[in-house]
């Protein structure tokens, strides 16, 4: 599941999933069911505003390494890190997230680390196609919140996809009157797409599109 074939499986609505890919329309959220929708940003437009320039600026001072995925104790202990702070239902460690056993990495894999001087403090996880990107993973130590890496990561991984010429960064899915995934839409709303998976096409963000899809998902349009 690596270059032009990715690229394919994510432009129709599909995501890794382990060493599986998957998709779906709704998830089922505190007892309640919710729409899904797939977001992708198209780089070529992606233009940061002053929110955006400042986190970069602000973080500077940390140093940057990107390189293809190699499970470690130190990847491992910061993810628990993470995983005891936050609030929600998460994976129990980055081998069962990305592997859940396998042996075998189906996808090409990178890692982004974040240090302060020799500390690894945040990590983002993505997958690489021909012309596009998955983010798959972001964590980070809760003793830098306030630094709010996980959306410093997430432009990380676009300067980079940019920088390597793809079209498409994908981040994942939103989901409609569950505001815990529109931090997705923090890099730049206006070059942001969502999936019509009825029409299997690419259609402009705005939060008018995104409830006429969830009508036609929930049956209600």
């Amino acid at each position: 599941m690596k270059g032009s074939k990715l690229d394919l499986c994510l432009s129709r609505g599909y995501f890794r999933m382990h060493q599986e890919i998957f998709t779906c329309n709704a998830v089922l959220f505190d007892y309640r069911v919710c729409s899904v929708h797939w977001l992708r940003l198209v780089l070529a437009n992606v233009r940061y505003g002053a929110k955006q320039l400042r986190l970069l600026r602000s973080n500077e001072k940390f140093s940057v390494a990107i390189k293809p995925l190699a499970l470690s104790e130190e990847l491992e202990t910061l993810y628990a890190i993470y995983k005891e702070a936050i609030n929600f239902d998460a994976p129990n460690s980055v081998e069962a997230c990305l592997f859940d056993g396998a042996t075998y990495n189906m996808f090409d894999t990178y890692v982004i680390e974040v240090r302060d001087e020799n500390r690894l403090i945040a990590a983002g996880i993505f997958d690489n196609g021909a012309q596009s990107i998955a983010g798959i993973m972001n964590f980070y130590h809760p003793d830098y919140r306030k630094y709010s890496l996980g959306k410093y990561l997430m432009l990380l991984k676009i300067n980079h996809a940019r920088l390597q010429q793809k079209a498409y960064y994908y981040p994942g899915y939103m989901a409609n009157d569950f505001p815990k995934f529109d931090y997705k839409l923090f890099p730049c709303e206006a070059a942001t797409e969502v999936f019509d998976s009825f029409r299997t096409l690419w259609l402009p963000f705005s939060w008018e599109t995104v409830t006429a899809l969830s009508a036609d998902i929930m049956g209600e349009g």
